[in-house]
This record gives structure tokens, C-alpha cells and sequence, in this order.
């Protein structure tokens, strides 16, 4: 359970990591399993509704930048972890006794050339009637400042919403220097192996490319107050309800103030963040083909 004081904290800067919450055999079948998933991208040339992948993949050398919402599933193991007690009664502090998993998926970093996620909020993406929405990350790997912690701006999830289009058209990152935003203030949330981060979905964050010789590897949960709706719609009564994992749904959407962008209309680039943002027209991370071309 979370103390009075990491609430607050929570409340005031809008995130918090939590040291080793998975350990022993539950990280080691999480990191064995993600490994089993990646080897077998060498079949894979394209990203399909499972594997998002680098530029340089190749059948030779599998490299899989992002692991798609498919995985929760074809794999119970992965299902079974948005539900488990650890991370869902921790949530209730934040949330409240009702809760819904909107989506996930793992980011990989891999050792070298793992992409970066420009800046950005997740709100952008899935803007709710309200906004008890958040974002939880499990590390699989020790995460330090070399390779590619996820950077959070403090407290601007109490800010606006920033412009996440380009050329007219949703591409999934702002322009910091455009924006009222200080990125400089942005600080690494770091942990060892099995550490927990939790993000408000409103507040800025990124991260850059993994220069170490170490990969990191994060798997995401987003999840929310069962009575904050999408407001791009529910396609799926059903399946909105099969996501709870906390307590009860509703069919009253508790609505309350925020600001909003829509992510309307459409990137052109679509399948993952990573995909949006070939569109945005400013990149502040160095890409790994950047950093090749410059060597």
C-alpha cells in the first residue's frame, strides 16, 4: 500500500517509482517469456498486430522495439500481471476501489540502438471524461541514467495539453520549444529490475536513445478509474468490461474538467508512438541513424 506521503507526491509531480515490486521467479518468467517472444520476430519482416520493429530488423539480428497490446492476448501470463494484487492495490490509493486496464505494451531498448519516444502525454492519446488515468511501467532490466530511463517532466500533468499535430494531422509528440514546458526539468525515474514506475496520463515525458551496452525493457499497463469513458468512444461493450480488474464497472461516466486535444485526424503513420511520430516535425532525440550517419 502507498503512505500519505507518496500519494501527495504523486498528486504534486505526478509520478512515483516503486523499488522492486517483481521479484524471484515472477520477473525471471516475465524477462524469460519476453525473450522467447522476441526470438521469434526472426520470422517477421514487417510489424504485424505483435511486433513493432526497428528499422535495422532483420531475420539475422531480430530487433523488436515494442512488443503490441496482442501480447495481453496470446500470452496469460502477461493477462494474468495487469490483474495482479501487487500492482492493483497500490492503485486503489490513486484510483479508487474501481478499475479498468485500458491497454498496454513493452517498450524495448535494446542494448545500443534503442529507439527513442519523443516528448509527449499520454492524454494526447486517450483523452477520458475525467482524468484518473495512469501508466504504470515495470522494468525488466536495472535501469540507470545510460540506458534510456523513461523522463518525466514534475508536475506538468497540472498544465495544458499540448499540441501533438503536425502538418495539420495527430502525430503523437509536441514541440518542447514550442510549448510552455521546460524539459530541462525532466527527471529520470530509475530503479533496479522488477521496480514499478507510475505516471499520470497527463504528464509530459520521453525518453532518449539507449546509448549503453545494456538493454531496457518496460512494460506498460495503462489503467483508469472504471468511471472515467474514453471520449473517443467504446467500439467493444463487452471487452470494456472484461478489463476491469478492480472492483465494479460503471455506466455513469463521472465527468470532470481537463484539457482536451483530440488525436483526430488520424496520423499518418500508424501502428505504435513510434510509427505517429515519423510525422512529427520536430524531433528532440538523436535517432540511431542519426548517430550513424554522424559517425
Amino acid at each position: 500500500m502507498l503512505t500519505a506521503q507518496q500519494i501527495e507526491t504523486y498528486r504534486r509531480d505526478g509520478y512515483l517509482v516503486i523499488p522492486r515490486l517483481i521479484e524471484g521467479a515472477q520477473l525471471a518468467e516475465l524477462r524469460s517469456l519476453t525473450d522467447g517472444i522476441v526470438a521469434e520476430a526472426r520470422g517477421v519482416t514487417v510489424n504485424d498486430d505483435l511486433y513493432d520493429l526497428e528499422p535495422s530488423h532483420s531475420a539475422a539480428l531480430p530487433r523488436v522495439r515494442r512488443l503490441k497490446p496482442a501480447i495481453f492476448k496470446r500470452y496469460a501470463f502477461f493477462r494474468a500481471l495487469t490483474r495482479d494484487p501487487k500492482i492493483t492495490s497500490i492503485l486503489t490509493a490513486l484510483l479508487g476501489p474501481d478499475i479498468r486496464f485500458y491497454g498496454g505494451k513493452l517498450n524495448m531498448k535494446s542494448a545500443g540502438y534503442g529507439a527513442p519516444v519523443e516528448w509527449h502525454q499520454d492524454w494526447a492519446f486517450y483523452p477520458h471524461t475525467n482524468d484518473d488515468v495512469l501508466a504504470t511501467g515495470i522494468y525488466l532490466d536495472d535501469c540507470d541514467i545510460d540506458n534510456g530511463p523513461l523522463m518525466v517532466v514534475p508536475g506538468s500533468h497540472h498544465g495544458p495539453t499540448f499540441d501533438h499535430h503536425a502538418g495539420g494531422r495527430f502525430c503523437g509528440a509536441f514541440d518542447p520549444q514550442a510549448s510552455t514546458v521546460d524539459v530541462s526539468k525532466a527527471v529520470p525515474l530509475m530503479g533496479p529490475a522488477g521496480s514499478m514506475t507510475i505516471h499520470h496520463a497527463r504528464l509530459v515525458h520521453g525518453s532518449a536513445l539507449n546509448r549503453s551496452n545494456r538493454q531496457r525493457r518496460l512494460l506498460l499497463h495503462e489503467y483508469t478509474a472504471a468511471d472515467a469513458w474514453p471520449l473517443m468512444g467504446v467500439s467493444n461493450f463487452d471487452d470494456f468490461n472484461d478489463r476491469m480488474v478492480l472492483g465494479k464497472p460503471s455506466v455513469e461516466p463521472r465527468i470532470v474538467a481537463a484539457p482536451v486535444r483530440m488525436p483526430l485526424p488520424a496520423a499518418d503513420h500508424q501502428g505504435s508512438i513510434y510509427e505517429n511520430q515519423r510525422g512529427s516535425g520536430h524531433r528532440f532525440f538523436e535517432t540511431y541513424e542519426e548517430r550513424s550517419v554522424a559517425r
